[in-house]
């Protein structure tokens, strides 16, 4: 009962340490922000009428202008009409059309308490996006209770650190693969042990998780050397060089992302076989060092297959229009393959499988060796989870 206590508290701590931890990220400036104008405000916006005239088609997109008359909904100058003029690119990916009725997030500018010009931003969404995030943790915390709140506090955590350490950190001109493989070292650390707790299971997944991200990140390295790609294919990576930022090292920051895209399905397998020997463990407690690695491998086995498809179908879906728009016009598969999108898309999925397959072997062998000791650092605190 005591260790049981024990682990509760460390485990408690632990929670509120990461969740101060959360709240500091929160309110640190990534230094890119820019001064707050006094004399600038944002709302909902009701578009009450839109004239088209200024609109011209060309078959499936329109260019021109709209002119909108928008009806403020919430804010200080919430009941007040203004207008707004929409411009259309010609890019579907960037256009947006307005009809009357839409809910629209408007930025607008006062002078003299008078509203003098307006921009539209977009559809509204972020009611809904706030709606969707709460319906999710409502879910996840009825569905996996306390595990669940630790469950969000890791996804905060990972969002926070992405957002506020490691894209400033790039920006600053900090080298991307040492920067990302400190981010994911502290992510690993922090939801291994607050899904493993500080116990033999945390340490097991956060070290066999470490050694498989560790070689991710080194084929990583290699392989684009050898596919010869560099970080432009990323979308938005040229805007970013015409932003100001011409000496960023695109193809370090594309080595980067490698690795952290497959950091997520790295932990959740380590964590898996983890989990499993910590359970066979507490079953046969006299169970050899080769017997146990044996099992933890064995657990692995099948989870990897799942887990590198599931590798393939993620990345994938974002290239479904390119896989359509290459088969209706009967691009040769080898034409396909040797475009450095499509090969940089390759990189990332076998990469990343590379580590889930390497992952579980790795696991196993660490959590065999910490199982096997007496006393290790995780459990003289806390005991088994």
């Amino acid at each position: 009962m005591r260790r049981v206590r024990l682990r509760r508290i460390a485990d408690a701590a632990f929670v509120a340490m990461l969740a101060m931890v959360c709240g500091g990220l929160l309110v640190l400036p990534t230094g890119f922000e820019r001064p707050p104008d006094p004399a600038t405000r944002r709302a909902r916006a009701r578009v009450r009428s839109a004239d088209d005239d200024g609109l011209f088609r060309h078959q499936i997109v329109r260019t021109g202008t709209q002119r909108l008359e928008l009806e403020l909904l919430d804010g200080p100058h919430r009941g007040r009409h203004t207008e707004a003029v929409n411009h259309l690119l010609g890019k579907l990916e960037l256009d947006e059309f307005y009809a009357p009725g839409d809910s629209v997030l408007v930025e607008y500018t006062l002078r003299d308490g008078q509203i003098t010009a307006a921009v539209v931003r977009g559809h509204y969404r972020l009611r809904a996006e706030l709606i969707l995030a709460a319906i999710f943790c409502v879910l996840l915390v009825g569905v996996a209770g306390w595990t669940g709140v630790k469950s969000i506090l890791s996804f905060a955590f990972a969002a926070l650190m992405i957002w506020k350490v490691m894209a400033p950190a790039f920006l600053r001109g900090w080298d991307p693969v040492t920067t990302a493989l400190a981010v994911v070292a502290a992510l690993t650390g922090a939801i291994s042990f607050l899904v493993g707790g500080l116990t033999r299971k945390g340490l097991t997944a956060f070290l066999g998780a470490a050694l498989g991200l560790g070689l991710t990140a080194v084929l990583a390295g290699v392989f684009t050397t050898a596919f010869r790609i560099h970080g432009a294919v990323r979308p938005f990576a040229e805007t970013l060089l015409y932003s100001g930022f011409a000496g960023l090292d695109l193809t370090r920051i594309f080595i980067a992302g490698v690795f952290l895209a497959a950091s997520g399905a790295v932990m959740d397998l380590a964590m898996d076989v983890a989990a499993a020997m910590d359970e066979i463990k507490a079953k046969r407690p006299d169970i050899g060092l080769l017997t146990h690695m044996g099992s933890g491998l064995r657990v692995g086995r099948p989870v990897i297959g799942t887990m590198t498809t599931t590798l393939l179908l993620a990345y994938s879906g974002g290239y479904t229009t390119m896989l359509m728009l290459f088969i209706s016009q009967g691009v040769p598969p080898e034409n396909v393959l040797n475009l450095n999108y499509v090969a940089a898309a390759v990189l990332n999925t076998l990469v990343g499988s590379f580590g889930l397959v390497t992952v579980a072997p790795f696991t196993a062998m660490v959590g065999a060796v910490i199982y096997r000791s007496r006393v290790s650092t995780a459990s003289a605190v806390c005991g088994r989870a």
